[in-house]
């Protein structure tokens, strides 16, 4: 059976450090855990590096560590067209286009999951929603959006 991939975004891996919220902080960790056990493979993309050039050095190391540039996915001109389809149709404001163009590459790429703990623009029920209908119209498959504690702890015992 593969290897499923999870994309993440630049939430997730500064997650990792959280100081404040052990309940974002735990989860986070655990989920390298799983990477590192090879139940979960990583990838990102090219937004990301960009939206880390001003982040602590740990959050830059761990990035560093972590996607080799193999697993950090190209923006092609498909994501950046479906990205602007999510801000036309309402789903997100132009203020948000680096969140628009993750959900857009990772569906383009053909990844199941977008992992985030971007609860007010990603992992959002009704924002899901209006993501699903765009990928639709645009012959997408839906993308499943979720934070790390859904993933990991949700088909637990």
């Amino acid at each position: 059976m593969p290897i499923p991939t999870l994309y993440l975004d630049t939430s997730v891996i500064g997650g990792y450090f959280e100081e404040e919220d052990l309940w974002q902080r735990e989860p986070t960790r655990e989920l390298w855990r799983l990477m590192e056990l090879g139940i979960y493979r990583f990838v990102t993309s090219t937004i990301t590096t960009g939206e880390l050039i001003l982040a602590p050095e740990n959050v830059r190391t761990l990035f560093a560590a972590t996607f080799p540039a193999e697993a950090i996915l190209p923006v092609p001109d498909e994501a950046d067209k479906l990205a602007a389809a999510y801000i036309r149709h309402g789903i997100l404001t132009e203020k948000s286009i680096d969140d628009a163009t993750h959900v857009a590459a990772c569906t383009v790429a053909g990844v199941e999951y977008l992992v985030s703990w971007n609860f007010k623009h990603l992992v959002n029920a009704e924002r899901k929603k209006g993501f699903h209908a765009i990928n639709l119209l645009h012959g997408y498959r839906n993308v499943s959006i979720v934070s790390p504690s859904e993933l990991i702890y949700e088909n637990r015992n």
